[in-house]
């Protein structure tokens, strides 16, 4: 019989196109000339992203910022004490109040209010503890030191000496002592001014202020304001 010729199955994945064919067997493989160009555009974008990023946050977040905090300028400024156009230091950094003694030696000024002791002697750039645990011996002897060493230098038993005026702060910074220390230096401090301890019992109240938002902390006295209202005293006493 004779037989009927029959068509060739196509397969659908088969591609029809000879152009499609070569570049399906070619593994498919884009040319480097696209591959550039995507590459080009990818830079581009970063680069793009790059720039706006550090005009964003390198430029216009600093100068809002600045702006905004100038609106709180003393804040800002470092909180700045300032007597006749001068500053006197800053309510936020302890300062020493020491009169020179020999060759580059010091000792506290008994005119004045003494603050905490300072392992960096007030230093800014260097802040920071002594680093000593609570049960080092050498810091159990320097606490005993500085007890006796404070209690002669007030003129009252040892027992009266609170924990504050022989141990620092953890940041060698702090400004401020407590009410019980500064009522311990003000006999000295009003003999040494020519003034009256009553007047001068009257400047620590004065200068005494309370936990922060009323529950922060411990009722405190700023010891650069404290000593000025003292300088301003002894001048009109």
């Amino acid at each position: 019989m004779p037989t009927t010729p029959t068509t060739p199955s196509m397969d659908p994945m088969e591609p029809t196109d000879p152009a499609q064919s070569t570049r399906q067997s070619s593994g498919g493989a884009r040319s480097p000339r696209f591959r550039v160009r995507g590459t080009g555009r990818l830079l581009w974008a970063a680069l793009r992203a790059l720039l706006v990023l550090t005009l964003v946050c390198g430029v216009l977040y600093p100068l809002a910022v600045t702006g905004v905090a100038q609106g709180l300028t003393h804040q800002a400024n470092g909180s700045p004490v300032r007597v006749e156009g001068k500053e006197a230091g800053s309510e936020l950094i302890g300062q020493s109040w020491n009169t020179r003694q020999g060759k580059g030696g010091s000792r506290p000024d008994p005119k004045w209010f003494q603050g905490r002791p300072s392992a960096s002697d007030y230093d800014p750039r260097a802040t920071g503890s002594s680093q000593l645990g609570a049960s080092d011996p050498r810091l159990v002897k320097a606490v005993r030191t500085a007890r006796e060493r404070v209690a002669a230098f007030n003129h009252v038993p040892v027992e009266r000496v609170p924990k504050d005026a022989v141990t620092g702060s953890s940041s060698a910074l702090d400004p401020h002592i407590s009410p019980a220390y500064a009522a311990l230096q003000v006999d000295r401090v009003a003999e040494a001014n020519g003034l009256s301890a009553e007047a001068v019992r009257a400047l620590v109240d004065r200068c005494t202020e309370g936990r922060t938002a009323g529950f922060l902390g411990q009722p405190h006295v700023n010891v650069l304001r404290l000593n000025l209202a003292v300088r301003e005293a002894a001048r009109h006493g």
